[in-house]
């Protein structure tokens, strides 16, 4: 017995061992990337499952080293099926004040791992200026916010424009038709949000929108009007403009909440404790010139704009009769690659040859869409002999050049041998072959008679004219019916409002599935918005959380049913452009979608 406890301690240890060795050595540096002028700031260097000695850090330009390192040590420790695992950390935290603007390159710090020295990534360090208004704000009774700062964050203080706005900015003013251009909105706050809802979306008509997917999150920190904010990316998309003139997307509303700071007196001092401030926000308004192609446009252009090649093959080279080949063209490049059209390919008339099947492979790439797309010419000779088709063209315009470009494929000479099988004509009703369309002469007894019956007299004759009446009059009867009940708009939306909403719902579980949370808020959104227009008989565009708590009301539903369906619309907005304020669970906010749509079809509406 002592033995067998002996040898399982031994293999204990031995797996230990084992699970710190496997779980490796590393040291790496923890940075702000931002920091403003004046203020103090932390850089850590954490070295992983490793005892370390002789560490040197870096000299900071543009910082003054104030203390440092100051050293701390944990160490964990856990089972899992049986098995150990162990892991541990030492931190290096140099502390320096930031005294120059500017962005400083930032060397290797180094330790002495088991006779080994192991070295940092070096990395970027901006220093902002400090804001123009600092100095108002030192001085206090009224003096400037900074996002920095808690103490200029009083509660009561007014919020101003200057505080909190949403910008609309566009990566170019002119632009020629498809062109792409990038359109981004950002939050520039100097608070904190604890809320976030859009109540209007900026509108895109005009364009063909490439959205990017985003997580907004206040981690970055940029300079406008010689002023600091927290910034958030919104939205961010690539957009084609379809018309030449000046586009405009329209401006979007805004519910924000942000946190400021009442002073109290407590037996431990003056204490800072959070007060929400309910704002209601605009964003501006950005516009694009749009220039149109030049003419006269090339008979090969079809509306390819970027910069793209091209290449084709066939596929198989040995060619025979009634045997199906397949003509593939593929063109690669940036652009407007998702809305090309499939070239016109010159085949020769003795091949049977069916529509193009395309295959597009292409995402958003920087500040445009790159990818490829693949055309498939499915064709089948009908007779023996050598045929050949000629090169293929294809003509794009080059913003960068401001001029067409025309590329070709290699043209091809082939030859059709005999192969098995039937005609097309025989297969699926394609091609008739030739000279089999004139039958010869019948010679001979034809067996011909007279015939003296009128055919006016025939029951026959006249039921052709009796039947197309009566089917033509239930017709025009049905007609009128589905007319009349298609006049009654509000009756048809409310009727359809729980089928298509249930179809989006069902489309937002397979992202859920997939773990697409921006993709699935979104869908949720669309759902819930679309529900509630239909249902309610309100366009789209006029919907609001005001108007549709008056309209619900009068429609007979419930304070709770009421209160349900703002709370699911705050959720989905807010995880949407906020995921990290959240919190929200993504299978609870469907089911409370499905709980709410579910109460509103069973509410009998007021009369």
């Amino acid at each position: 017995m002592k033995k067998f406890v002996l040898q399982t301690i031994i293999l204990a240890l031995a797996m230990t061992a084992f699970a710190a060795e496997a779980a490796g050595v590393s040291f790496s540096a923890q940075a702000p990337r931002q920091v403003v002028q004046g203020n103090r700031f932390s850089v850590v260097y954490v070295l992983r499952n490793g005892e370390g000695s002789s560490f040197t850090a870096p000299e900071i330009e543009g910082a003054q080293k104030i203390y440092g390192p100051a050293v701390s040590t944990s160490y964990s420790q856990q089972w899992v099926n049986g098995v150990s695992s162990s892991s541990s950390s030492v931190e290096y935290t140099m502390t320096y004040k930031a005294v120059k603007a500017g962005t400083y390159n930032v060397g290797a710090a180094s330790v002495v791992v088991d006779g080994k020295r192991l070295t940092t990534k070096p990395f970027s360090l901006e220093i902002l200026p400090p804001d123009k208004s600092a100095s108002s704000a030192q001085q206090g009774g009224g003096g400037a916010v900074r996002f920095d700062d808690i103490d200029t964050q009083e509660a009561g203080k007014e919020v101003s424009g200057k505080d909190l706005f949403v910008r609309i900015a566009m990566s170019k003013t002119n632009v020629y038709e498809q062109e792409a251009v990038v359109c981004t909105i950002k939050l520039y706050t100097k608070y904190q949000i604890s809320q976030f809802m859009p109540t209007l979306q900026p509108s895109f008509n005009g364009f063909l929108i490439e959205e990017l997917p985003l997580s907004p999150s206040l981690n970055n920190v940029e300079r406008v009007g010689g002023e600091n904010y927290m910034v958030a990316e919104l939205k961010k998309c690539i957009l084609f403009p379809q018309q030449s003139g000046k586009l405009t997307i329209t401006s979007g509303n805004y519910d924000v909440t942000v946190v400021q700071y009442e002073k109290i007196r407590s037996i431990f001092g003056y204490i800072q404790q959070p007060v929400e401030k309910k704002l209601k926000v605009k964003s501006n308004s950005a516009s694009v010139n749009i220039t149109p192609l030049p003419t006269p446009k090339p008979a090969t252009f079809n509306g390819a704009v970027g910069h793209f090649t091209i290449e084709s093959s066939i596929n198989p080279q040995q060619l025979k009769t009634y045997e199906a080949a397949t003509y593939n063209l593929v063109i690669r490049g940036s652009g407007n690659i998702k809305y090309v059209k499939s070239p016109t390919v010159g085949f020769p008339s003795q091949f049977e040859v069916y529509d193009p099947q395309s295959n597009i492979n292409a995402k958003p790439n920087g500040s445009t869409v790159s990818g490829s797309i693949a055309f498939d010419y499915t064709f089948i000779p009908q007779f023996v002999g050598k045929y050949s088709i000629p090169k293929t063209v294809f003509t794009y315009f080059d913003p960068s050049q401001r001029k067409y470009v025309t590329l070709s494929t290699a043209d091809y000479n082939l030859t059709v041998g005999k192969g098995s099988g039937a005609p097309a004509t025989h297969r699926a009703g394609g091609m008739e072959q030739k000279n089999r369309d004139i039958l010869h002469i019948k010679l001979g007894d034809l067996h011909l008679q007279k015939q003296h019956d009128y055919l006016i007299d025939s029951f026959a004759y006249w039921l052709w004219f009796i039947l197309p009446t009566l089917f033509v009059a239930g017709l025009l009867f049905y007609h009128r019916k589905s007319l009349k009940e298609r006049t009654n708009i509000a009756v048809m939306r409310t009727k359809r409002a729980n089928k298509v909403a249930q179809k989006r719902l069902k489309t937002a579980r397979k992202f859920m599935a997939a773990n697409d949370s921006n993709a699935f808020y979104a869908e949720m959104l669309k759902a819930l918005w679309g529900y509630l227009s239909d249902k309610l008989g309100i366009p789209v565009s006029e919907l609001s959380k005001d108007n549709i708590q008056a309209e619900l009301d009068g429609y007979g539903a419930s304070e709770d049913v009421v209160k349900e369906v703002i709370d699911v619309l705050d959720k989905c907005e807010f995880a949407q452009y906020a995921p990290e304020l959240s919190g929200s669970d993504m299978s609870h906010v469907l089911e409370q979608a499905g709980n709410v749509m579910d109460k509103l079809e069973n509410t009998k509406k007021k009369k």
